[in-house]
Parts: structure tokens; sequence; C-alpha cells
């Protein structure tokens, strides 16, 4: 085998790896004919929510220290920005926006469509313990990985409040903080943990106490 050969082979191989491990991301906009349609299209558009869907991937596989081995297995992310009450869902790898949302909110409407996409995005990465995590932690994670992209709202709790760390959302992402800071990596860690099941022992086994003690630990120390 000649040199270029030598050099042709291996690119061929990382060009095969790099396509079958890429990601499409896809958007549409079924409420035109609505306000919130309108607005979308007028301030946001399909072709930034793309970006933005690419961008906060990337974001949560470094906040999750994740290599393209250790991901779930997506090929297609879609965005459907429609009619709907509530705010956004995501299920099967579809993401959900409503569009009623969007055209009632009164600040600045593309920079919540961010945080609220960079929280809809890590539920497609995001593993869920087979199943079994508390869906506050499934969501605490999610508003996790919002607070450290800097897409927190004024509206959120403040650090230590709450009445209970599974509580969920924001509570729940302020409280993962906390721990963050007791163990730089800990919810990558413990998000690796929930890719075949789910223990409250993990907190133990990655910080050295239970929940519940960790959790009167962060409320102590905000004075609560």
């Amino acid at each position: 085998m000649n040199n270029s050969l030598f050099l042709v082979v291996p690119l061929l191989a990382a060009m095969a790896f790099a396509t079958a491990n890429a990601v499409q991301y896809d958007a549409t906009n079924i409420a035109q004919g609505t306000s919130g349609g309108a607005r979308f299209d007028q301030e946001i558009g399909l072709d930034y929510s793309k970006q933005i869907m690419a961008t906060a991937s990337d974001f949560i596989w470094t906040t999750f220290e994740q290599a393209a081995a250790d991901r779930k297995s997506v090929d297609l992310v879609t965005l459907i920005i429609e009619s709907m009450d509530g705010v956004a869902y995501t299920s099967n790898n579809e993401i959900h926006f409503s569009a009623d949302y969007i055209g009632n909110y009164s600040g600045d409407v593309k920079t919540e469509f961010d945080g609220v996409m960079y929280h809809e995005m890590t539920h497609v990465w995001q593993w869920n313990g087979q199943g079994n995590a508390p869906s506050g932690l499934i969501e605490g994670i999610a508003d996790f990985v919002r607070l450290k992209a800097n897409y927190a709202p004024s509206h959120w709790v403040q650090p230590g409040q709450g009445d209970r760390w599974d509580q969920g959302y924001d509570v729940t992402a302020r409280f993962l903080d906390y721990c963050n800071g007791l163990k730089s990596g800990f919810v990558a860690q413990l998000n690796a943990k929930m890719k075949d099941g789910y223990s409250d022992d993990f907190f133990v086994q990655l910080l050295g106490k239970t929940v519940d003690e960790l959790w009167s630990d962060y409320k102590a120390m905000y004075g609560n």
C-alpha cells in the first residue's frame, strides 16, 4: 500500500464515523395563522431555532462530559411550533413549543425561547434511570443545564429556597448546582450513572452523604 492510501483510509474512516454520529435538526411552524406563530416567524424563525438546537446540544454534551460514544443514539431532533397550552414538552426526540406562550410572552421572547430550548434539548440527551429516576430530578437536571447556560429567568427561586430536593425545575436545579460545587462534574457523573437505572444511593457514592443529608446541609447554608 502506498503512502497516499495510508492517509486516505484513516480519513475515510473518520468521515464515516462523523457521518454516523451526525445529528440533524429540523423545525417547523404549524401555527402561522396565529399571533404567536407570526411572532415566532418575526422574532425567532426556523433557521435560528435549528442553530439553537445545535448549540444547545454541544453545550449539553460538554456539561455532561460526554464523548460521542457516551451519548444517546439520536439521528434527528425536531421542533414543532404549534398552538397549545403550557410552554413546551419533549417526546420521542420531538420538541413541541407553544405558539400561544410565544405570543403572550411580555419580555424578551428570543432569550426566553433560548432558555426553554436548552431545557427541552436536555430532555433529548439526558439519561432517565431507565424510567426510574424521580421526575423532579429529571426536570431539575434540565433546569440545571439552563442555569449553567446563563438562561435562568428572574422569577426562579433563589438558592436555598424550596421544600424538597426533588421538587423539580428551579428548586432542584439550585440544589444540584450546590452539589456540583461540592464536586466538580457531579451532575455529569450522576447523569452517567442514570443510563442503566437509578438509586438515591448515587448521591452517597458520589458525595459521601445521603441526598437528605445534602439537602439539609444546603438549606442550612442559606439559613433555612
